[in-house]
């Protein structure tokens, strides 16, 4: 990538992940995963003990961590990788990304309009998610449980970096449009539509659940050399009281096939 910063790279100091509206698809983030301390019996319980650091703490956690992202599959559960590993190796070879429009009205227009999954039949229109007064990426309306989301400072999907789109799990009316992201698994196709008619396929590497409490915020952001794609809905257990889920399911994919 050149050296001058993208859209994507200047939004990314700031940024937390998806706030919802009624709170279903709410997604928080930090950068640290907190695990208690833990008694192994190799200290007498007698003995004085200081309280462990943060990076005590976080560095307990990840040890029980994997440390890469798993590749999903049926009956597979689904586990959080460590913060710090790196997004999970191509399924596929991956072929060259699509070079951004040369003029400024192009680039302005050019979006993604549609997201296909065959495998979980979702056929959705992709409108435009941005960031709220709190720095929470934005969700689509409740009230349209179908459409998805792409973060319009992106990269529109095809180009180089990673391309974030996201949907609701759930709404009060029942399931919404990714309700099954959780089943698909390494080797999955994923079809985005573009507004130029160029039509992108991706193929899914790997598949997480994590907790909200230590989203994988560089996994997810950070900048790539080739074109990649991020799903992200909610999952885990919903609580009742907040409206909230504990979890994110995230899907990540790289660009490995085009056309138009």
């Amino acid at each position: 990538m050149t050296e001058q910063k993208t859209p994507m790279q200047k939004a990314l100091p700031g940024l937390l992940i998806a706030g919802s509206l009624g709170g279903v698809g709410l997604v928080m983030v930090s950068l640290l995963s907190l695990a208690p301390p833990v008694d192994d019996g190799s200290t007498p319980l007698a003995a004085p003990q200081a309280a462990p650091s943060t990076v005590e703490m976080a560095n307990a956690g990840a040890f029980n961590l994997s440390p890469t992202v798993g590749p999903g599959g049926k009956n597979a559960p689904l586990t959080p990788a460590r913060l710090d590993a790196p997004p999970p190796l191509a399924a596929l070879p991956i072929v060259p990304a699509i070079p951004e429009p040369k003029t400024k009205a192009a680039k302005a227009t050019t979006k993604p309009t549609r997201i296909k999954i065959p495998k979980i039949k979702v056929n959705s229109v992709l409108g435009t998610v941005t960031m709220d007064k709190k720095n929470n990426l934005t969700t689509p309306p409740l009230s349209k449980p179908n459409r998805t989301g792409w973060y319009k400072y992106s990269p529109v999907p095809g180009e180089v970096g990673p391309a974030i789109i996201n949907g609701h799990v759930s709404t009060r009316s029942g399931p919404a449009v990714f309700d099954r992201l959780r089943e698909l698994a390494k080797g999955d196709h994923i079809y985005v539509y573009r507004s130029d008619g160029k039509v992108t396929r991706f193929t899914v590497s790997g598949i997480e659940q994590v907790s909200k409490n230590s989203f994988p915020t560089k996994r997810v952001y950070d900048n790539t050399t080739g074109s990649e794609l991020r799903l992200i809905t909610c999952g885990g257990v919903y609580n009742k009281k907040t409206h909230h889920y504990t979890d994110n399911i995230i899907v990540y994919a790289t660009l490995s096939k085009k056309k138009g």
